[in-house]
């Protein structure tokens, strides 16, 4: 018995080259439904604070601003404590100059060049050398207004990118992925706590041993009671 096919003009007989084809391009489709395509996309979209708001280590400016009242003639006591406090947080071994910037064109321009000459002075005998001390004037702009000084020297610090970002709608959270802004204020507190921002560039050397203390520490630890007994309170 002939098959139906054979019974079809040669023209219209399928061609057993046409249908290798035909089978390959289906093969084709079935695999590509197949292919893993989630993992492409979503990790081309950074979705980790950290990735979003990283912790940057440069040069910024450690900036201290001092007011000087009219009636003022030198450094006072609220001075002397604020400069203090600056002078401690500076690495002499960096050696950065530290500029006294002193406000010109101001209602308090007399008195806060008096404050600025005792303030170079004060932090000189406090251990930062002359040679590091540079006074400039600058414009206040406002001549009926009191100015500060400012104190200016640059340091290494560790900090963030500017936060308050919205770009879009919080609500939309149909991508189950957290907004711009999440984390930034949790980076910035971090970075603002780091005493010594080489810490995240890799570990310090270790320190030397206080053999006392470690002696103690050992016999605190040998010491102490190993056996358990239950407490029961009423």
């Amino acid at each position: 018995m002939r098959s139906a096919l054979s019974c079809l003009p040669q023209a219209a007989r399928p061609s057993r080259r046409a249908a290798t084809v035909l089978a390959a391009i289906a093969a084709a489709a079935l695999l590509g439904g197949c292919a893993k395509r989630d993992s492409i996309t979503v990790g081309s979209v950074p979705d980790d604070y950290r990735t979003n708001h990283p912790i940057i280590i440069s040069e910024q400016d450690e900036v201290l601003d001092l007011p000087v009242g009219l009636s003022e003639h030198g450094m006072t006591r609220i001075h002397r404590a604020a400069v203090d406090g600056y002078v401690a947080n500076y690495d002499r071994g960096a050696g950065a100059v530290i500029s006294i910037m002193v406000p010109a064109n101001s209602a308090n321009a007399a008195s806060a060049s008096a404050a600025a000459y005792e303030i170079a002075d004060y932090m000189q005998r406090k251990g930062i050398p002359a040679g590091r001390i540079v006074t400039v004037p600058y414009d206040a702009g406002a001549p009926d207004q009191t100015a500060p000084i400012r104190l200016v020297h640059g340091r290494m610090k560790a900090h963030v990118g500017q936060c308050g970002r919205w770009p879009d709608d919080v609500l939309k959270t149909s991508e189950n992925k957290h907004y711009t802004n999440f984390g930034c204020a949790y980076q910035n507190n971090l970075a603002a706590q780091l005493a010594n921002p080489a810490d995240l560039l890799g570990p310090r050397a270790p320190t030397e041993i206080d053999a006392a203390n470690r002696g103690v520490a050992i016999e605190d630890y040998q010491s102490r009671e190993t056996e358990w007994a239950p407490v029961t309170q009423y």
